[in-house]
């Protein structure tokens, strides 16, 4: 595992030690971010289900100024730290542990709104439809902002919310897709 591309291009990253996290694959984070990127000029990212940190620290190499990383489990948290670390990323980053839903509560609190939301949650809690329904109900993405969801290819997703629209989804063999929602274009009518 490590950084594919941007300024720690090939450095290496280490795993959550245990198999409560699952990795997203070189091959998938590449897919993802030519899709969504490949580079940016700023913006804050969220990886709420951080587990390693590679999603969140993959867009600070190509030019995001901030991620707030998430995870509940104390060994991803340091896990996170410590890749952060490696990569001389730590000033730009944020790490908490804490459940999903309660993270974005609170950083509804905090009034934040992210370029980039990242949710890659372990297959066996597959929970996305209710976080993407909060970060609609909170205001978390920004308004040209991105959420990137890994998941089950059976887990069937909403195709829009009240604010966000499925605009691609991508299938990866038979054990992983990810979903791309951007906020709904916005009727003019004068």
């Amino acid at each position: 595992m490590r950084v594919i591309s941007g300024d720690c291009k090939g450095r290496p990253l280490k795993a959550v030690p245990g198999t409560t996290t699952r990795p997203t694959t070189d091959k998938i984070k590449e897919s993802i971010f030519n899709i969504i990127g490949p580079y940016f000029n700023g913006g804050t990212a969220l990886d709420l289900y951080g587990g390693s940190g590679g999603l969140g620290i993959e867009a600070l190499s190509r030019g995001a100024d901030k991620a707030i990383f998430v995870d509940r489990e104390h060994k991803a948290i340091e896990t996170i730290k410590l890749n952060l670390q490696s990569c001389g990323y730590s000033e730009n980053a944020e790490t908490y542990r804490n459940e999903a839903q309660r993270a974005l509560k609170a950083l509804h609190k905090r009034e934040a709104a992210f370029d980039l939301i990242f949710l890659d949650p372990p297959y066996a809690k597959q929970v996305l439809a209710k976080d993407i329904q909060k970060i609609d109900e909170y205001g978390l993405l920004s308004n040209n902002g991105i959420i990137v969801a890994e998941h089950d290819p059976s887990v069937k997703l909403p195709a829009e919310t009240s604010s966000f629209v499925l605009y691609k989804q991508e299938i990866y063999g038979t054990a992983t897709a990810v979903s791309f929602y951007k906020n709904r274009p916005v009727d003019n009518q004068d």
